[in-house]
């Protein structure tokens, strides 16, 4: 059995080629024209999973699928090979936020680690959202202040339309000249983190902010 070696979003921009090339299929399209839809699929797919292996290349392969039902099977399959969130008890997480004492934690039991991105959870007691993930190896955590908008507006962790929520860090960079000199990072993003982790399907600014928030 092939490793596990999907990650959340990678699963996810899968899920996104599927219905180009389904919304291309139910176009009657040319033949040549689906077929190059296709093939530009499995470029995209083997993008973003530059070092599988020959046997994860052809599980990853797109070009034998026709009906829903074998796309059905086909995500199916690649669930099993799912990384799942790292494992993280509610003491490392008192860990990371040690200024909070009065921090309320997530129901960890009843989290699906499987289908998780980053994890993240509102106390709506202090306006706060707390965001996890593991960003070079190590599992790193930012408290951010949450403000609910009740308006739609683009993520911007998953770049979907939907009800979205204001919020804002303090960066713990600095410049050398000026030791006093702090920026706040403010960004709308779902407003809902478990929808938000269903449809990412790129980590490029989420790890922009950490890193930025962080100054890393």
């Amino acid at each position: 059995m092939t490793e596990k070696f999907i990650k959340n979003e990678q699963l996810n921009f899968i899920k996104k080629q599927i219905e180009i090339t389904k919304d291309s299929a139910k176009k009657n399209v040319p033949p040549n024209v689906l077929a190059a839809v296709i093939d530009l699929a499995n470029a995209k797919i083997l993008d973003i999973i530059p070092n599988a292996s020959l046997d994860q290349q052809e599980m990853l392969d797109l070009s034998r699928l026709k009906t829903d039902a074998e796309y059905e099977q086909y995500i199916q399959r690649l669930s099993d090979y799912l990384l799942p969130f790292p494992k993280i008890t509610e003491q490392q997480l008192k860990k990371m936020f040690p200024k909070n004492k009065k921090l309320k934690l997530p129901d960890l039991s009843k989290i699906d680690h499987s289908q998780l991105t980053y994890l993240s959870w509102n106390d709506l007691r202090s306006n706060k959202k707390f965001i996890v993930y593991e960003l070079a190896g190590k599992m790193v955590g930012i408290e951010c202040s949450f403000t609910p908008t009740s308006k739609n507006n683009i993520c911007s962790f998953c770049n979907c339309f939907g009800e979205v929520a204001y919020f804002s860090t303090v960066t713990k960079a600095k410049k050398s000249k000026n030791p006093d000199y702090y920026k706040a990072i403010g960004n709308f993003i779902c407003a809902n983190s478990s929808e938000c982790n269903k449809k990412i399907t790129s980590v490029e600014y989420l790890t922009t902010f950490l890193k930025d928030s962080l100054g890393m």
